[in-house]
């Protein structure tokens, strides 16, 4: 049996201040194709915000958000995993072989029309989930995910071209990261494990900044030690405060927490802000008990 499903959502703001909500269509978890889809609110402010007809961008999914470069242009990460289908799909969108990989999706009015601009090929293909950043020497720096922890490359011409893969300067499980940069200009890096060059699989998530443009990395803030930790995801508030959500033990507790810090932390390795929190719960699923008619 074949069942279709939402699996993915990603949820972005654009300069303008309209409310992006980006998701992936698919058949039995991956089915070879994928679809990303996009919705747009232009008022996400108001009492009854108004969404769009969700339309179909292209093959793949959205993990990760948008970057804006300096000459306002957007690239959006779109994901379409050099990997077979799942179960009755494995076999299945054979001919779209050529535009898989980590895809560059490049729009040059704010969102209103995108192409396909370029490219990445990992050696041992996982799930990409790949992110950008733009580096002070204009070249843009892409990290994904592997089936040997996380690689990268560059690119010159603004994503249409890219060097040959080759690892980062911090060590990464197969699993999720999170990579931005913050309005001071330092690069901001979620990872796992208590030191830059070592992990101890999806445990230990941890916070990192360079001031180098990724060469090297400073402080190490705890934000979680314990196990079963994935997917973390962030933005920094207009007031400097830095957000990360991760969730944890996804098939047993299910909790989805958040941790609240500034860039002064992470270089001291522990909180000293009166409002800075860690290991704070957003949600978790309601236990079988408590949904049961009484």
């Amino acid at each position: 049996m074949l069942f279709r499903s939402v699996i993915v959502g990603n949820l972005w703001t654009d300069p303008r201040g309209r409310l992006w909500f980006f998701f992936d269509q698919t058949m039995n978890h991956y089915d070879g194709r994928q679809g990303v889809w996009i919705a747009i609110c232009e008022n996400p402010d108001a009492d009854r915000p108004v969404w769009s007809e969700p339309y179909r961008l292209c093959h793949g999914a959205v993990l990760n958000k948008p970057t804006v470069l300096a000459n306002g242009e957007w690239l959006l990460p779109v994901e379409f995993p050099h990997i077979p289908g799942k179960g009755p799909m494995r076999y299945a969108n054979a001919d779209l072989e050529p535009l898989r990989g980590a895809n560059v999706y490049a729009s040059a009015d704010q969102g209103r029309t995108w192409e396909r601009r370029g490219n990445v090929r990992f050696p041992k293909p996982n799930w990409d989930e790949h992110m950008f950043v733009e580096l002070k020497d204009g070249r843009i720096w892409m990290v994904a995910r592997t089936s040997d922890g996380v690689m990268q490359a560059f690119s010159s011409d603004g994503g249409r071209t890219w060097s040959d893969p080759t690892y980062p300067t911090f060590k990464h499980p197969v699993a999720r990261f999170h990579l931005r940069r913050l309005a001071s200009g330092r690069i901001l890096l979620i990872k796992h494990g208590r030191t830059i060059d070592a992990h101890e699989g999806r445990s230990q998530l941890t916070a990192w900044l360079s001031a180098d443009e990724g060469a090297t990395w400073q402080g190490g803030l705890m934000l979680d030690e314990r196990k079963g930790l994935s997917y973390p995801d962030g933005f920094q508030a207009p007031d400097g405060t830095i957000y990360v959500s991760y969730d944890r033990n996804r098939s047993t507790d299910g909790e989805i927490l958040f941790a609240r810090f500034r860039e002064d932390e992470v270089l001291a390795g522990r909180l000293s802000h009166p409002d800075s929190r860690l290991r704070q719960l957003i949600s978790r699923p309601l236990k079988k008990q408590e949904t049961k008619r009484k």
